[in-house]
């Protein structure tokens, strides 16, 4: 073959390349690189600064595990429907996982089951529901921490008198097991202490100070009120101060945050049980890659909780669980 030949060849072999080359479909994002995979996460509330600090936590896990989140909640954890629209929402997306800190035990059990239906799993976290569709639940032994509030409580006020409980809600995990293991243990372990009141302010603080008010006046030997959340425990230090009781009842709370900090620093409130809530927001995220990687998960993640009060507020081990 002569020279003017081969160029013809090598011409028409770079001619047909081209059009092969055209005619190849494009890579698609998936096929150039692998894409995050996104997890809902929908929590009781949004504007306590708990639920800021469980954020913080699951943003540092999507960060170490490489998966995109998103984090919403209520404006209030007594806002059950409007949950129940962002797990819908969620739930179109048809993220990975879904982690699901839910308002109210039992009415989020048929979105559930059309996420199962999805194959989505969902990891429940906080405040689980009455139901098996949750891979696991990440969250403070909520029976055990309030008992343990109810023997500090036993303790400060010298093992008798009267005491009354406010709580965020009667339909969440969280609301229901507070209010059970504290009543419970007071009951069981000491007899001569009486609950004259149990009130719910929806995790509201100027509800919760209404009610706390209206308890205080209505049992003026009271000796001591336990708060079983952060709105909650507010609201009765409110009601503590504006009636000028400081002193006179034993303020036990639940959680943390800048106005409690103060008040038991100041001997006000004298003291609370802290989660750990970065924790809480850190293993729900973990446990879903878990879930999507389909490993075996235990029913429940305990992410532990602590007693905390003047003497020991500073410490190593406490003071990374408060947040203000």
């Amino acid at each position: 073959m002569n020279r003017s030949k081969w160029v013809y060849v090598l011409i028409a072999l770079l001619v047909g390349a081209l059009v092969v080359s055209a005619c190849a479909p494009a890579a698609t994002p998936t096929q150039s690189a692998a894409k995050k995979p996104y997890i809902a996460i929908i929590s009781k509330g949004f504007q306590h600064q708990f639920w800021q600090a469980v954020k913080a936590g699951a943003e540092k896990a999507a960060a170490e595990f490489n998966v995109e989140i998103t984090f919403e909640g209520p404006e209030s954890e007594a806002m059950v429907d409007k949950q129940m629209e962002m797990l819908q929402t969620a739930i179109d997306k048809k993220p990975a996982a879904i982690c699901l800190a839910a308002v109210d035990s039992k009415a989020a059990i048929p979105l559930l089951e059309k996420a199962k239906a999805a194959n989505i799993p969902i990891i429940g976290f906080d405040s689980g529901v009455d139901s098996d569709i949750p891979l696991t639940t990440a969250a403070t032994d909520n029976i055990a921490a309030a008992a343990l509030a109810a023997d500090k409580m036993a303790e400060l006020i010298g093992g008798e008198g009267e005491v009354a409980v406010i709580a965020h809600d009667q339909t969440s995990r969280t609301g229901i097991d507070r209010v059970k293991g504290f009543t419970d243990q007071i009951k069981a372990k000491y007899p001569k202490i009486t609950i004259v009141d149990i009130q719910y302010g929806g995790g509201d603080q100027l509800k919760s100070t209404d009610i706390a008010k209206a308890i205080i006046q209505a049992h003026p030997n009271l000796k001591g009120f336990f708060g079983a959340n952060e709105g909650s425990i507010i609201g009765v230090l409110n009601a503590v101060k504006e009636l000028k009781k400081e002193g006179q009842i034993v303020v036990i709370g639940y959680d943390s945050g800048q106005q409690q900090i103060d008040a038991i620093r100041s001997g006000v409130e004298a003291g609370a049980i802290t989660q750990d809530p970065i924790g809480i927001g850190y293993k729900c995220v973990e446990a879903a890659v878990k879930a999507i990687k389909g490993e075996t998960l235990p029913k429940t993640i305990d992410t532990g909780f602590h007693w905390y009060d003047k003497n020991n507020i500073d410490s190593e081990q406490i003071k990374p669980l408060l947040y203000k």
